[in-house]
């Protein structure tokens, strides 16, 4: 496809300063021509215009306005990618340059850090990590500094959202109250030199949560708040369940005074909430058991009810509305997308030709869009786009744009392998070497090598004694097998070439392996003791044998693929640990300590008694004193401890003998948010490997292991009318990979030059396909809704034109 030049000489039609009149044509083909009239929302021509007659006034003008479009599509373009509101659309040049100021790296790293640096002061505040306590004046005064930034993060919000569209923002609305409060509470520990109760401390994480980069957390908070009515349904039903066996409980077994489990109905309920967790099972039940064996059918009763049917289905109805949720979430992206692709089309398209996008337009908006991109990758881009071969990229083919925008372009190799222009003796010893490392025989011998050294790693460590685990001499098995896994990487490095080794996912976890086996017995060898711990990941080798079943490979590929989002949820669990870790320490610092609960049932979990018998000192230790919310970091671990629920009433029931009996509520609420978070993780993963399951089932090709590849070829004569395209734009220093380009082709007699596009497939990829049939009724769906609001959208008549202000074009219409 050749690169049209007649793009640059359109007609011109552009406006005077009384708003109509067209001037005449211009012959030049550095002349810009005028964008549609359906562009831009910024008003991008001052009082100081150049008259009508003067051209070349005029034809910079009509270059300032193609940049202003190009700018503004790429904006629309990040807008549907990040799934951001139309409404926050800047308006005009003003909130166009706040808009710019907030989204860029260093505005997000300085969100982030004003954050990480509200959240951080906790370990300095009181009740602090005693090496990190830091004065009342300097820690309230690093407070207001970073309250400050907050101030000065949503003034520039506001000046690109403007105030009406700022108080609708309901999340920045939030962010704005919590900061208010934030501030006077800083000041006032500021003024009185001493803290007071500040559990509004637990709020800090919305700054974090505002955060660009943490638009994961964002969603799965969403999704989280999605899923809780269906849920709050099925808790109602439990605790239903619960509170009628907890009164049948008290009746039958209160009567047992050597029953302390339901000798009150508070007792009896908060018991039967922990029996729930199965942390105090069979406990709960041996008094009563002791006294009439009938009695174990009441807990089987209850168990079988509450833990096994009604839990379970708890999870199929967050599951069910976790998978209906992610398909809509899809959806809905989808046509956002689609949505801002039209916004940005209208912003491209020409009076002259409104039926697609010229590569000079196109190459405009990836300048703004993906300012790092190179020349080359530019009309690769635009090439993989233009599907019907033409000059200009039509609406349907620009559809595709976030499909193809990701693919990094390589010149695909004239040669097949690396070693194919060497001397014919080094060639046939290197092409051996390539055939015995693609063979099966060897990709089993290795399998088999790797089997054995895990065997022989469990004999030798189930053969060792307490003590020190490391020799002084280093093992002969350990040389033996690291040996020939060096010599298994140096075949496939010299048989496959370093750039095809590395490539596969598999290889570069191999070379990682053995790096650290090497490390390991350097550490061995010259007795470097505090690197022992790199002995330990020897056996990760045996992770490759999971290669050899395509459901083991489909699970890893699966937990792979997870691993962001399973990053993601991470940190929401953390962000409700910082909020409970804050109101824990508020209430609950100090009064857990050795031997404090000698009047509750778990005092010898507490106990700390040391006593001599003859000549020894015998030392009784209760070590739940240690769980306790005396700083930030003891507060983390306490709350894992009871997430993991194992004992857990033991931590409450000694906090609630030091406190009151409402402490309670504090870690079942916790439990219950807790149970709700894992229960939406373990949705999340349940949904993704059956989402993968069917689409490998509906798919049996094996193209997703190679990612997206696409194949595009370009002739010289392509290459050389964009160089000359790029010569009368004065922007020289964009041909340099071209011209090399055309050098490679000359060197090697080619008439045009094949590239390849690739990317990893990402679960949008899959869905694409798995949805392929509901995808088309949902564009039909949307293009009737567009349909029925157009005509109250509709631009004015140009008769009416003179009553606009002058100079400003109309802003595109927007959907939402």
């Amino acid at each position: 496809m050749a690169v049209s030049m007649d793009d640059d000489v359109p007609l011109i039609l552009t406006l005077d300063d009384s708003g109509s009149g067209a001037s005449a044509p211009l012959d030049d083909l550095d002349r810009e021509e005028l964008p549609n009239e359906n562009g831009g929302s910024y008003d991008v021509n001052d009082a100081s215009s150049p008259a009508a007659g003067d051209c070349c006034a005029r034809q910079g003008s009509a270059r300032h306005n193609w940049e202003m479009n190009y700018q503004e599509a790429a904006i629309y373009l990040q807008e549907g990618e990040n799934n951001d509101k139309f409404f926050t659309h800047p308006k005009n040049a003003k909130a166009l340059a706040a808009y710019l100021f907030a989204h860029n790296h260093l505005f997000y790293l300085m969100e982030l850090s004003t954050a990480l640096l509200l959240l951080l002061l906790s370990l300095c505040e009181a009740p602090a990590v005693p090496m990190l306590r830091l004065g009342i004046f300097v820690h309230a005064t690093l407070e207001l500094f970073a309250l400050i930034v907050v101030v000065f993060e949503l003034s520039m919000k506001m000046r690109w959202l403007g105030f009406q569209t700022f108080i609708r923002h309901k999340r920045t609305m939030v962010k704005t109250c919590v900061l208010f409060v934030q501030f006077i509470e800083a000041i006032v520990v500021l003024v009185r030199q001493t803290s007071h109760v500040r559990i509004t401390r637990a709020l800090r994480c919305i700054f974090l949560v505002d955060c660009r980069y943490c638009g994961a957390v964002r969603r799965n908070l969403r999704q989280i708040f999605q899923s809780l009515p269906p849920f709050i349904d099925i808790l109602l039903l439990l605790l239903f369940f619960m509170v009628i066996f907890a009164i049948l409980g008290f009746y039958l077994f209160s009567p047992n005074h050597s029953d302390p489990y339901f000798n009150t109905l508070e007792n009896s309920l908060v018991n039967l909430f922990v029996l729930l967790t199965t942390s105090n099972f069979p406990d709960v039940m041996m008094p009563s058991y002791a006294r009439n064996p009938w009695s174990c059918v009441f807990f089987i009763v209850y168990l079988s009810i509450e833990l096994y049917f009604i839990m379970n289905l708890l999870l199929a109805v967050v599951f069910d509305t976790f998978n209906d949720i992610e398909k809509r979430k899809f959806k809905s992206l989808l046509l956002h997308k689609r949505t801002a692709i039209q916004h940005a089309y209208r912003l491209l398209i020409t009076k002259q030709r409104p039926s697609g996008i010229s590569f000079k337009h196109f190459e405009g908006l990836l300048r703004f869009y993906k300012p790092r991109m190179c020349a080359r990758e530019r009309y690769l881009t635009f090439k993989a786009l233009n599907q019907s071969n033409t000059p200009l990229v039509s609406l349907k083919d620009f559809y595709n744009f976030y499909e193809v925008v990701g693919l990094k372009w390589k010149a695909k190799r004239n040669r097949e392998h690396w070693f194919d222009d060497l001397p014919r003796t080094a060639f046939l010893i290197f092409k051996g070497i390539n055939i015995l490392v693609n063979s099966r025989v060897f990709q089993y011998t290795m399998y088999t090598v790797v089997a054995v050294n895990g065997i022989w790693i469990l004999v030798e460590t189930f053969m060792l004694q307490g003590g020190n685990f490391f020799s002084r001499n280093v093992p002969w098995s350990y040389i033996v097998f690291l040996t020939i896994y060096g010599v298994e990487l140096l075949l496939k490095t010299t048989g496959l070439g370093p750039v095809e080794y590395l490539s596969s996912g598999w290889n570069l976890f191999d070379f990682s392996v053995t790096l650290f086996a090497f490390l390991g017995l350097m550490a061995l060898a010259f007795n470097m003791e505090p690197f022992y711990f790199i002995v330990v990941l020897r056996p990760l080798q045996l992770l490759r044998l999971f290669k050899l079943k395509k459901r083991y490979r489909n699970v890893l590929d699966t937990m792979f693929e997870l691993f962001p989002r399973m990053a993601s949820l991470g940190l929401t669990l953390l962000i409700f640990y910082y909020c409970f870790a804050i109101v824990g320490m508020e209430f609950f610092a100090g009064v857990v300590y050795p031997n404090c609960c000698n009047t509750s049932t778990v005092a010898d979990s507490y106990r700390w008694v040391n006593h001599t018998v003859g000549n020894k000192t015998i030392v009784e230790e209760g070590y739940y004193y240690l769980n306790n919310f005396d700083n930030i970091l003891n507060s983390f671990v306490t709350l894992f401890e009871l997430t993991v629920v194992n004992d857990w009433y033991i931590i409450m029931e000694g906090v609630t003998s030091q406190t009151t009996h409402w402490s309670r509520l504090y870690f079942m609420i916790f439990y219950i948010v807790t149970m709700v978070v894992m229960t939406i993780i373990v949705a999340f993963i349940l949904d993704a490997f059956v989402f993968r399951m069917n689409y490998t089932r509906k798919n049996q090709d094996s193209e997703e292991d190679n990612g997206i590849v696409l194949e595009k070829e370009i002739t010289k004569q392509e290459v050389i009318g964009i160089i000359e395209l790029y010569k009368r734009s004065s922007v020289p220093t964009e041909t340099a990979q071209l011209q090399k380009i055309v050098l490679q082709m000359d060197k090697y007699g080619q008439m045009s030059t094949l590239f390849l596009g690739r990317r990893s497939r990402t679960k949008s990829d899959l869905s694409m396909k798995m949805y392929e049939e509901e995808i088309q009724e949902w564009y039909e769906e949307h293009s009737r809704k567009e349909e029925t609001q157009t005509p109250s959208q509709e631009p004015a008549p140009a008769a009416n034109s003179s009553l606009k202000p002058r100079s400003l074009r109309q802003r595109s219409q927007t959907v939402i």
